[in-house]
């Protein structure tokens, strides 16, 4: 089954809508970042509100785990205080294939330094 975008909800609106969302949400500078890099970190319910809400940092995939979650549900504040600037940067050749196409977009276009991680991974 195929799903054709409404005229009234066009899909590229849709996709535009959540990149303006996304983009609201983003700290001024990478280096705002300032989550642990160590411990375990509990989030909070309006950051996700069912499953999963703690997690260890020193296991790849538990701080891959907490930072998708995070991109996706936090705030602004709930970004600074949870990610990291060098752990975001370490992991964002593999988080970028993780996270959805807009969450992707916005965080590239406002931090080329992320592409640039990404594109010297990848060779």
């Amino acid at each position: 089954m195929t799903v054709q975008p409404s005229p009234l909800f066009p899909a590229q609106d849709a996709f535009e809508l959540l990149c303006t969302q996304y983009a609201q949400r983003m700290p001024e500078r990478l280096e705002d970042l300032a989550g642990p890099t160590r411990g375990t970190v509990a989030l909070p319910l309006h950051v996700v509100w069912s499953g999963r809400r703690s997690y260890g940092l020193e296991q790849p995939r538990s701080r891959m785990g907490l930072y998708r979650t995070v991109l996706a549900e936090g705030q602004r504040q709930d970004l600074i205080e949870f990610l990291n600037r060098d752990l975001l940067i370490a992991q964002w050749p593999v988080l970028r294939t993780l996270i959805s196409r807009p969450i992707r977009d916005v965080w590239e276009a406002a931090f080329p330094e992320l592409t640039t991680t990404a594109a010297t991974t990848a060779a």
